[in-house]
């Protein structure tokens, strides 16, 4: 007999097995990861009381997620129970941080301006009058009336500032400030420290009017004055500079005002040209 005439045997077919249950979904655990992962991070930047506002943003965003997951987890659609439990409670914990650090950054800066108030507060001032002067009457306030050519304001720290008498000044070629036909004058300005703490002379100002009309009177510059005063006062030491100002022709008197600084109250001296 051919071996044609034999047949092979019938192999029966594998059935097909899918290879997920129909029905099923794959776990959705993005909720409580992203919870997690922002919890750590809010919770570390609530360690920063500057970073309360981060911490606080994060921390509720990260709450939000968790409790989102938590959902997720009790409808059997996510796996990771402990993961978004985990992220909730640092995200609690991350506002708790916030206000905390909130509380903290308020109340530190709320000291800081306390202090600057405090430290701009005016230094008043009080006349001395030159010595035979007729200036104002010794210990009226500087800053009530103008002092005289000669007369000292002197401030309650120890702080003393004079103004000498107006001398007539001849500008230098190239001064700048001064105006042709108008008349120049100088004034000496003197600042005794006679505190406990050194002045800095940075911040002083000098301005003058003249006139009966208080016109501004411009400040000069040129190869001898102008510079002004600077650096720093010690205690028991002197600095003087010498200022010189534009005034016009037919001006009778120099109104010369000298602020120390911000802390100070700036005083005024009536100068007869």
């Amino acid at each position: 007999m051919s071996q044609s005439q034999y047949t092979q045997p019938h192999q029966p077919q594998q059935p097909y097995t899918p290879a997920q249950t129909p029905g099923t979904r794959p776990a959705r655990n993005g909720l409580g990861i992203a919870a997690l992962v922002l919890g750590i991070i809010g919770t570390v930047s609530g360690l920063v009381p500057l970073l309360f506002w981060l911490a606080g943003i994060l921390g509720l965003i990260a709450l939000i997620l968790g409790l989102a997951g938590r959902g997720r987890t009790k409808r059997g659609e996510a796996t990771n129970k402990g993961v978004t439990t985990f992220g909730a409670v640092l995200g609690l914990v991350a506002l708790i941080l916030s206000v905390v650090g909130a509380v903290l950054t308020f109340k530190a800066v709320d000291d800081v301006v306390s202090e600057l108030d405090k430290a701009v507060v005016d230094t008043t001032a009080s006349a001395k009058p030159a010595a035979g002067g007729g200036g104002a009457a010794d210990g009226s306030e500087a800053g009530g009336e103008s002092l005289e050519g000669g007369d000292s304001a002197v401030y309650d720290d120890g702080l003393e500032i004079t103004v000498g008498a107006p001398a007539s000044y001849e500008p230098g070629e190239f001064a700048i400030g001064h105006t042709k036909g108008n008349s120049a004058w100088t004034v000496s300005v003197v600042i005794e420290n006679k505190g406990k703490e050194k002045f800095d002379t940075t911040l002083v100002t000098v301005d003058a009017r003249a006139g009966k009309d208080g016109v501004k009177a411009e400040q000069i510059f040129d190869d001898k004055t102008g510079e002004g005063l600077s650096g720093t006062v010690l205690p028991g030491k002197k600095a003087t500079a010498t200022y010189a100002f534009d005034a016009p022709a037919d001006a009778g008197h120099l109104t010369v005002e000298v602020a120390p600084g911000f802390e100070w109250d700036a005083s005024q001296w009536e100068l007869k040209l």
